[in-house]
């Protein structure tokens, strides 16, 4: 009898087991079907986007270790318009004298640069003459679509297009991870789209593409250790930015000197009771900002009639481009709040102008210079409004063996004061002209805002030995 019921049991469970299975084997069969639905819909992303991408060498001359250096470097892009138009990065044909590209069917292009942004790490691209007379693309370049960052969502599926590591190009996959992240250290002016489609040095310009096929950012910035994190220039930032790039190959930013904080800031552990607005946390010295009054802690409420705010961080960089966005030299009204009370205020936004200053090679010297630029070098900045810094130093060298280090503030040489990158030029061509009657020079510089006088000979030429 026991045994008896023992089979039955066994009987009962073997149905509940079969019919188990077949719920699983339905249920999976379904699976299936979504699982090719599903890779029907990315391999159509894909083929709409993928020969669009470009992969990008450029030839770059630095100065960085004392002496003018041309390097190759490469990275990716993708083509928007039929012209031959294609979006990068900033960082990817900055400071190159040369840009190549090559097309997903094999064929190369020389190219030109139409406009670039360092603050938002944007640059426009113009496809122009092909390597080979043959190779000329007939009618339209294969472009494709840039899409709506703002529409889409944590857990979204996207690729990653590029060149990573110097290869021709690849399409990694993932979802968004995060669509608003601040990452104030890269750019003041926008958000950045986070996913954990892998990333690697060679991708930056590449696409960013959603599963309708459409470009929704430039991927800018990887993190490789630590899981994979990739940041992308989101569209909403591209379109705003492209606009002024084709028209004056650059972005025109206003610049008042405001700096901002949220009105809840997590960070620095301040919060504000107020929910409209964004609070002043300082101006720049000499700003027009500064000049008009506006003082730390007022609150901004009122931008000529447009409301303001900013309740996080992520806040922000909407608030900045609406600002740095102004016209220039023309008055705006700020509404601020200060002590309760309201105030108008206006200020008059100047041009930022160049965000890097240029840089110079001086042989038989044996450094580079830059020019200190506020925006590039506060800290130099702040010790000497206008002049010449020095960027490299060459080694071994005669700036090396003289004691000259990066960062020093070239006050004068020989007594001639060197206020710009044309004084030291001048000085640099007339005291190399003839060595053999003189090759010593005193240079004062400013070395962590302490001023001393050191001694340069340049007799001995290391670039011969």
């Amino acid at each position: 009898m026991f045994y008896f019921r023992k089979k039955t049991i066994a009987l009962f469970f073997g149905c509940a087991l079969l019919t188990t299975l077949s719920r699983a084997l339905c249920a999976a069969d379904s699976e299936v079907f979504k699982t090719l639905d599903f890779r029907e819909v990315i391999k159509n992303a894909k083929d709409k986007v993928f020969p669009a991408v470009v992969f990008i060498k450029c030839l770059r001359e630095g100065h960085e270790e004392g002496k003018k250096v041309t390097r190759e470097v490469s990275g990716s892009g993708v083509i928007i318009t039929p012209e031959g138009e294609l979006l990068t990065n900033w960082h990817v044909i900055d400071k190159a004298v040369e840009v190549r590209c090559l097309l997903y069917d094999g064929r190369a292009y020389s190219a030109k640069v139409v406009g670039s942004d360092k603050d938002t790490d944007l640059a426009l691209v113009k496809l122009t003459e092909p390597a080979q007379p043959n190779d000329k693309v007939e009618g339209a370049f294969p472009h494709a679509a840039l899409g709506d960052s703002t529409k889409i969502k944590e857990g979204d599926f996207v690729m990653a297009m590029g060149a990573p590591w110097g290869l021709s190009r690849s399409v990694s996959m993932g979802i968004i991870s995060c669509t608003r992240r601040y990452l104030p250290a890269n750019s003041e002016y926008s958000l950045w789209l986070q996913s954990d489609a892998s990333i690697s040095p060679g991708n930056s310009g590449g696409p960013l593409v959603n599963t309708d096929g459409e470009v929704i950012g430039i991927n800018s910035r990887g993190v490789i250790f630590g899981g994979d994190m990739g940041f992308a220039v989101p569209s909403e930032t591209i379109t705003f930015v492209v606009a002024q790039l084709r028209e004056h190959g650059k972005m025109r930013w206003s610049w008042t000197g405001l700096q901002l904080q949220a009105l809840r800031d997590f960070n620095k552990n301040m919060y504000f009771a107020e929910q409209e607005g964004v609070i002043v946390a300082d101006t720049d010295p000499e700003s027009p900002a500064r000049r008009a009054g506006l003082q730390p802690l007022d609150r901004i409420v009122k931008i000529c009639g447009r409301a303001v705010t900013a309740v996080t961080e992520e806040d922000l960089p909407a608030v900045r481009r609406l600002i740095d966005g102004l016209p220039m030299h023309q008055p705006a009204v700020f509404e601020i709040v200060r002590d309760g009370k309201v105030f108008a205020i206006e200020i008059s936004p100047r041009e930022k102008g160049k965000v890097e200053g240029e840089e110079f090679d001086c042989p038989r010297w044996d450094f580079t210079v830059k020019v200190i630029n506020q925006f590039d070098n506060p800290d130099l900045y702040f010790h000497r409004k206008e002049g010449v810094f020095i960027l490299g130093v060459k080694y071994p060298g005669n700036a090396q063996r003289a004691g000259l280090q990066q960062q020093d503030i070239i006050i004068a040489i020989d007594g001639k004061e060197v206020k710009s990158l044309a004084d030291i030029k001048q000085i640099h061509s007339e005291l190399t002209a003839d060595i053999a009657a003189k090759h010593r020079a005193v240079f004062t510089i400013l070395r962590n805002g302490l001023r001393r006088q050191i001694v340069l000979d340049y007799e001995r030429d290391y670039e011969k030995e």
